[in-house]
């Protein structure tokens, strides 16, 4: 297709690349973001928005403080664009092109399971794809696979959105632990009744928005609380230095020989592992491949995410 605008308007046609960036800018919501996830710069994403709005002779997005946001018509546009998008993916898959197994494959997941349980053991996804790029995204919050902000999630809590097929591979359990130096000083709890006796770290209530990382309000009912952070490692690292007692999960602590495990009979409290992905995306080769890989993963390593097993 002519890259003359003048022809292209002339014609009343629009070249179909653009919707690439279309979509991506509408999923991302600003130039920057929108170019990294394409592999151009931001200049050029601007410039094929331009010539999309030009062939259309329409207005696709506002431009506002916050960043890109869609006018009425480009909602409509974007339905289209979205089953375009899918055809085309479906074509890829049913041609079954060599290349099918190559790509990016964005995860979403939660910092502490990202870099203490996923991280290292991506290793092993590499090994058996290593044409695949994973990018690990954390967040303090779910992020949108309706809207495309991650191909595929690994939560705690069973996302909600349009057209998401969600699964339940597994859980990890959580319990107390304490530091060497905290214990001597304010002595080791023998039963749960004990806990009224001593201080905890935990997530900074108003910025916690995974109600299930809540794990301490599970294990004391008003805890006294000297510490916060929207970090699990940062609250980690103090309970290390003897702050205070931490609920976290034994993935964490599994190689952390700074905690002790405290009433390990008396409190272990249970959460839920929960796999989602587009339904657009799950039979896209390079997304069925790492998605397959996390149920193995987790269901081959339940003794471990239930601290039973080293």
């Amino acid at each position: 297709m002519s890259r003359n605008p003048a022809v292209a308007h002339a014609k009343g046609i629009f070249d179909w690349n653009d919707l690439r960036y279309f979509l991506e800018l509408s999923r991302q919501g600003r130039l920057g973001p929108a170019a990294r996830r394409l592999d151009v710069d931001h200049t050029t994403v601007g410039r094929r928005i331009a010539e999309l709005e030009k062939a259309l002779n329409t207005k696709l997005f506002d431009r506002t403080e916050n960043g890109f946001v869609l006018t009425g018509a480009g909602h409509r546009l974007l339905g289209y664009a979205e089953a375009m998008e899918n055809s085309a993916l479906a074509v890829s898959e049913q041609a079954g092109q060599p290349e099918a197994l190559a790509g990016t494959v964005r995860l979403a997941t939660m910092e502490g399971i990202a870099s203490f349980y996923i991280a290292e053991r991506l290793g092993q996804f590499h090994a058996r794809h290593p044409d695949i790029l994973v990018e690990l995204v954390t967040s303090t919050q779910l992020l949108n696979l309706t809207k495309r902000e991650a191909d595929v999630s690994l939560s705690f809590v069973s996302p909600s959105g349009s057209r998401l097929i969600v699964r339940n591979i597994g859980s990890f359990a959580v319990r107390l632990y304490g530091a060497p130096a905290y214990l001597r000083e304010h002595g080791t709890p023998k039963a749960r009744a004990d806990l009224k006796d001593h201080v905890f770290v935990d997530y900074m209530e108003d910025l916690v928005q995974i109600p299930a990382v809540r794990w301490l309000l599970d294990a004391v009912e008003q805890p006294r609380v000297v510490f916060r952070s929207t970090s699990m490692i940062a609250q980690q690292n103090a309970a290390a230095a003897g702050i205070g007692l931490v609920v976290m999960p034994t993935f964490l602590a599994a190689h952390d020989e700074r905690l002790k495990p405290l009433l390990v009979d008396e409190l272990t409290i249970k959460r839920d592992l929960w796999l989602a992905v587009h339904e657009d995306l799950r039979h896209m080769a390079r997304v069925k491949a790492l998605t397959s890989f996390l149920k193995e993963l987790v269901e081959r390593d339940q003794a471990f995410l239930h601290g039973d097993a080293a």
